[in-house]
């Protein structure tokens, strides 16, 4: 019987295996780095230890740390979760080693799966269905377009379309560098990218008594960078026999390798229903809980007990319903998915729906982990109901802090093509991304520069409450007063008047103020009562409202107030490239040095921030004048990076 489980992870993945071993009254044991020092998954376990340092690399990738901190905590079971060590056989077999028990797959099943490579071959002699490989030195324009992937490690690292010959050599050397710097193994393999495929997952979980269960599927064809944004239980739209198809190839891998845990088989499905084996985690999935939701099962207690060495039943439960998970980011989608940082002030859900966070109110969002926030996940007992509670809850959440990806999400689950599951496919963003990021697009008070209007009347009536000496409607000043805020680029003025006959707004003519207070205004427009609510941080205002009818965005704005008198030295010299995040330089492109000639678009430098790489390009065709930065250096938002001058 396990009786204290160290978790050698952290965030959210942490918290949810911890949830699961209280109800089963098994201690916790926490690791942190010295930037999770306060984390939430530090103050819940019943013991932490610290790992000295911030990066992973010095901290959660450290095997010889997390095995000496179980030892000292007295735990008897090691839980890796998912990311950092959880698919590492050199760590499963130091905790082996060191008399622990290993919450996950044998040894030998994890060191099958490692390399991508070595597991097409073995299953290809279990008669999984694959992709054919490519030889780089052969391809043709016919082999257009390939998949650059690295053979160890996943989560989009060391990913490449390629769809021109001439981009393949480049293409190759940077996923080779990618992977080298994120798994410490540079190998990429090349193979055909299907077009238009989905992404479909089998949940399998199987005992030490040669049970296997498949847990039904997963539609996980909504991807940004490669990474899943968007996914769903079981897979919309496929039919009976391909569901039988993915169920027996995915009973076939286990089985192949002796497996023994949860786990989850990967597939690409092209358009005439080819199912093609990807990849096989030899851990549990960040989209666990929709599977969780229709088979009423808690895979966490499951892992436990196989881990104990009891027998699964005989045959799975059946399962009910549909669910959906959105994975909540701090990013910005319309800016090239950059991560955001920054306080989390406020992350409040609606009742009804499961959130799964690694932060809670007043964290801080840092540049060494990934930008997940959090996950939010919705059952039903149809698609269609599921996917309508997931918009709605998103809808009305209150997010405020950094950038969030919260309202490509609401726009997504609505739109055609995703309500229309069988035009599911891993390209949607591909073709969608400028739409659903437009901030003015819309329709109704809620959303678009128009709507946005509203939001930041109501920001300057509050603050004008705020401002008076009493607090009182009647003691609002009656002269004219200007306010500034600025969202998504454009500036908002609102030039009102308050007075005993009511408010006068210029360019809101109609809108009637029925309730004021600092935190709450309430205003009549177009007929229609809408309420808002106002939270202020330093400048940066956030107010929210109800949903309207007929809107695709939800009815939530962020506004930064600006000053009335600007300062006028905050310039910078023309050209310049400033850090759009903090994180690490990672690497300078090859001979490039000041002096050198340029072409607009032409890659300059890497910056890592948030687990993902982000190329800086020249803005425009020049002289690389300054390049002040080297790899390796920490720079933080707006440090200058280089200049490029016409």
């Amino acid at each position: 019987m396990i009786r204290s489980v160290l978790v050698a992870n952290r965030g959210e993945i942490a918290r949810r295996v911890f949830r699961t071993c209280r109800e089963l009254g098994i201690s916790t044991v926490a690791v942190h780095s010295d930037a999770d020092a306060g984390a939430p998954h530090v103050r819940e376990a019943d013991t932490a230890v610290r790992l000295p340092g911030d990066a992973p690399a010095d901290t959660y990738l450290r095997g010889d740390l997390l095995v000496r901190a179980a030892r000292a905590a007295g735990a008897d079971a090691v839980h890796p979760g998912y990311g950092f060590l959880s698919e590492n056989a050199a760590f499963a077999a130091a905790v082996t080693d060191a008399g622990l028990s290993w919450i996950g797959p044998p040894v030998a099943a994890i060191e099958a799966m490692a390399s991508k490579t070595r597991a097409k071959k073995l299953m290809a002699g279990a008669g999984v269905p694959l992709l054919a490989p490519v030889d780089p030195g052969q391809v043709t324009g016919a082999d257009l377009p390939l998949l650059v992937k690295a053979a160890a490690g996943g989560g989009g690292r060391g990913m490449r379309v390629v769809s021109e010959l001439d981009a393949l050599e480049g293409e190759l050397k940077a996923a080779a560098a990618e992977a080298a710097s994120a798994f410490g193994d540079g190998e990429v393999f090349v193979e055909p990218y299907v077009v238009g495929g989905r992404h479909i997952e089998v949940q399998i979980l199987a005992d030490g008594h040669g049970t296997v269960w498949t847990l039904g599927t997963r539609d996980c064809s909504l991807q940004r960078r490669h990474q899943k944004v968007i996914e769903e239980a079981p897979a919309p739209g496929l039919s009976e026999e391909l569901r039988t198809t993915l169920h027996g190839a995915a009973e076939r891998a286990a089985r192949a390798i002796g497996y023994r845990g949860a786990g989850t088989v990967e597939f690409l499905v092209d358009r005439a229903g080819r199912a093609y084996f990807l990849e096989m985690n030899t851990r549990l999935q960040v989209e666990h809980p929709v599977t969780e939701a229709i088979y009423r099962l808690d895979l966490v207690a499951l892992q436990l007990s196989i881990a104990e060495g009891r027998p699964l039943d005989p045959t799975p439960p059946p399962p009910h319903g549909h669910a959906v998970e959105a994975r909540l980011y701090a990013e910005d989608p319309a800016a090239g998915w950059q991560p955001q940082t920054g306080t989390l002030h406020r992350l409040e859900l609606p009742d009804g729906v499961r959130l799964d966070s690694g932060v809670t109110d007043g964290d801080s969002i840092g540049i060494h982990y990934d930008p997940m926030l959090a996950k939010v996940i919705t059952w039903a007992p149809s698609r269609d109901e599921a996917v309508r509670k997931l918009a709605g809850a998103l809808e009305r959440a209150r997010i405020h802090g950094p950038v969030t990806n919260r309202d490509l999400l609401v726009r997504s689950l609505r739109h055609p093509e995703f309500t229309a599951p069988d035009a599911l496919d891993t390209g949607f963003y591909d073709r969608h991304l400028a739409a659903l990021t437009d901030s003015d697009s819309g329709a109704g008070s809620g959303s678009g520069a128009e709507g946005a209007a509203l939001f930041a009347l109501a920001a300057a009536l509050a603050d004008a409450h705020g401002r008076s000496r009493f607090g009182g409607f009647r003691n609002v000043p009656s002269g004219p007063q200007t306010k500034t805020y600025a969202r998504a680029g454009t500036e908002h003025t609102i030039r009102y008047r308050l007075g005993r006959d009511g408010l006068r707004a210029e360019d809101f003519p109609g809108v009637r103020l029925l309730t004021l207070g600092p935190a709450e205004v309430v205003l009549e427009a177009d007929g229609l009562r809408r309420q808002f609510t106002i939270a202020r941080y330093g400048d940066q205002v956030h107010v929210d409202a109800p949903p309207t009818p007929g809107t695709t965005t939800p009815a939530s704005h962020t506004f930064t107030a600006l000053p009335r008198f600007p300062d006028p030295t905050a310039r910078t010299e023309p050209g310049s490239l400033l850090a759009p995040m903090p994180g690490t330089v990672v690497r300078i492109a090859d001979g490039l040095t000041e002096g050198a000639q340029v072409t607009a678009g032409q890659p300059l430098l890497w910056l890592e921030a948030m687990k993902m790489e982000h190329k800086i390009t020249a803005p425009t065709a020049g002289t690389l004048t300054t390049l002040p930065v080297h790899p390796g250096q920490q720079v933080e938002v707006g440090t200058l990076l280089a200049v490029v001058t016409d």
